[in-house]
């Protein structure tokens, strides 16, 4: 049972999720879209998410077996792709017993799937590393390593990928290389291509192939400098309330190591959260809450169960007061920039004595 004592929790609107994820497709339209629902489906509740995503969704995308377990556990029967695929040959086991699916990214896996023996195929995307240096194929060698893995017996379908450096700097030349160098090391292969990440589908139409990957854009931002304006809804509120409201003088500092100081008569709110629930404790002053549905900032040092809002210009605001912390007043890429972070790092640091609860007005689903 989920305690209400602290106000804080995190509104995970899922009807919000299911539109976004439709936004995707339709951008990419006729590609098919893998929900990417790893790290706890971005903060968001990756179980909640794929139970309402598991009508339409064409599949999703995790980062280990772990996370695929839960879902299948859960009543998942999506196909769920292994995004970094196995760590261990002892894993195969497990990804043939869950019929999962797993991408191949370098010469060890490749031989622990031809040495493996499962009791049917294994879909295997095979991921080349087009400039992004992390993990993948060199191009050179993906031809040599797709005819290997086409030539096994227990090797089914097998789909190529790649994935992006730079595609959320759509002026930036080096996603076109990328393009350039996943085109030709697939020179005379008809194989299903993924390469569109968000970024990829917001601003690159030419790289949506046959499978894209939604991962931030589904919980409703776009990871585009110009934030994008293509009707995403945001996915989390993350809100608590005011429990305490003061004035100070000109002169008085307020939090730890004084860090802001009053220019003025100061009406200061603290509301129930800090960073060890998640919020940026490197947000600096200024960083904007609403408190009432209305735009304030945050003053003074972010503690570690609170944080204190300059309601001069509220005053009407109270104890018991909602404030949103990001949402659909306070976008959480402005918390992120005035952090010196990004809003995926947000998004997966919410802390687990956040709560999550899901609503959705489609089917009146409330946890």
């Amino acid at each position: 049972m989920k305690s209400l004592a602290r106000p804080l929790r995190a509104r995970i609107h899922l009807d919000a999720v299911r539109h976004n994820y439709r936004q995707a497709k339709h951008l990419a339209s006729p590609a098919r879209a893998l929900a990417v629902i790893k790290a706890n489906g971005y903060g968001h509740g990756a179980v909640a998410l794929a139970q309402a995503l598991t009508d339409e969704a064409d599949g999703f995308a995790v980062a280990c077996v772990d996370e695929a377990l839960e879902l299948r556990e859960s009543g998942i029967h999506n196909p769920i792709l292994l995004l970094e695929g196995v760590f261990h040959p002892d894993e195969i086991a497990v990804v043939d017993q869950a019929g999962l699916w797993m991408a191949v990214h370098c010469r060890e896996q490749l031989e622990w799937v031809l040495a493996s023996r499962p009791s049917r195929p294994l879909i295997c995307w095979l991921k080349m590393d087009s400039g992004m240096h992390r993990v993948g194929l060199a191009p050179d060698d993906f031809a040599a390593s797709h005819a290997r893995l086409a030539a096994c017996p227990h090797v089914g379908k097998i789909v190529a990928m790649s994935h992006f450096a730079r595609a959320d700097e759509p002026e930036h030349p080096y996603t076109a290389h990328q393009i350039a160098v996943f085109e030709q090391g697939l020179a005379g292969l008809a194989l299903p291509r993924s390469l569109a990440n968000s970024a990829g589908i917001l601003a690159w139409p030419q790289t949506h192939g046959d499978w894209i990957r939604p991962g931030i854009m589904l919980y409703g931002l776009s990871p585009l400098p110009d934030a994008h304006p293509v009707g995403l809804q945001p996915a989390m509120t993350l809100e608590s309330a005011l429990i305490s409201v003061r004035d100070l003088q000109p002169g008085e500092p307020v939090g730890y190591g004084g860090r802001f100081v009053c220019e003025r008569p100061t009406r200061v709110g603290v509301a129930a959260i800090g960073y060890a629930d998640g919020y940026p404790r490197h947000a600096c002053d200024g960083t904007p809450v609403a408190v009432n549905g209305q735009r304030t900032r945050l003053i003074g040092r972010v503690s570690m169960d609170m944080i204190t809002l300059d309601l001069t210009e509220l005053p009407d605001a109270r104890p018991g007061d909602p404030v949103e912390l990001w949402g659909t007043t306070i976008s959480a890429h402005e918390v992120a920039e005035s952090s010196d972070t990004i809003a995926y790092q947000l998004f997966t640091g919410i802390s687990r004595r956040v709560p999550l609860f899901h609503h959705s007005l489609t089917n009146g689903v409330a946890s």
